[in-house]
């Protein structure tokens, strides 16, 4: 039943910011695939992405700007142009991981007082509740948030969250359970 809320909650909420998006772009199949159009259709979804991960957006920026440095890198080894997207979506995940990896580092250093706070602007557009599950989302685990995200902003399978998060697909079922159930939790425990 916890369940069932939390996941009605986040699909809302991560539901709406990709409405708020618009329709994923839909490459025609007659026209070539090259990096220029990759950027312009795929850019800021990617971003948002990277932002619904890090929590920041410039560095959300760099993480997406670096994806993309990397696939015009290995673009000549692609082995099939469509799966661009897919490389990109992976870079993004990964280069996000990283950040995190650098920051839980950074973080040892640091009194553990201080907060990672969302900017102003970036809760202005939500509701309430759609604000109660963006800074729940955010007190999860790195590997639970990634699977939630892709999973209800991103909008992908299984199957692709799989790829794209480099784990099984019973593994991101069960992470997928288990976040639904902490989130459900957070949201319920009061602010402090």
């Amino acid at each position: 039943m916890l369940e069932g809320n939390a996941e009605r909650s986040v699909e809302a909420t991560l539901g709406h910011l990709r409405t708020m998006d618009g329709p994923a772009p839909v490459q025609a199949p007659a026209a070539p695939l090259n990096l220029e159009d990759l950027y312009k259709q795929h850019r800021m979804r990617l971003v948002r992405l990277a932002i619904l991960l890090v929590d920041e957006p410039a560095t959300a920026e760099d993480v997406v700007q670096e994806a993309f440095t990397g696939l015009h890198r290995n673009w000549g080894r692609l082995r099939d142009a469509a799966a661009a997207v897919g490389y990109l979506r992976t870079a993004v995940v990964n280069g996000s991981r990283s950040v995190l990896r650098r920051r839980k580092t950074a973080r040892e250093y640091v009194p553990p007082h201080a907060v990672n706070a969302r900017s102003a602007e970036s809760l202005a557009m939500l509701s309430s509740e759609h604000q109660a599950v963006v800074n729940a989302l955010s007190k999860l685990p790195p590997r639970q948030r990634e699977v939630l995200v892709l999973r209800y902003y991103g909008g992908l399978s299984e199957a692709e969250i799989s790829e794209a998060a480099g784990i099984s697909k019973g593994t991101v079922k069960s992470t997928a359970s288990r976040a639904l159930e902490a989130l459900q939790k957070a949201m319920q425990t009061p602010q402090q």
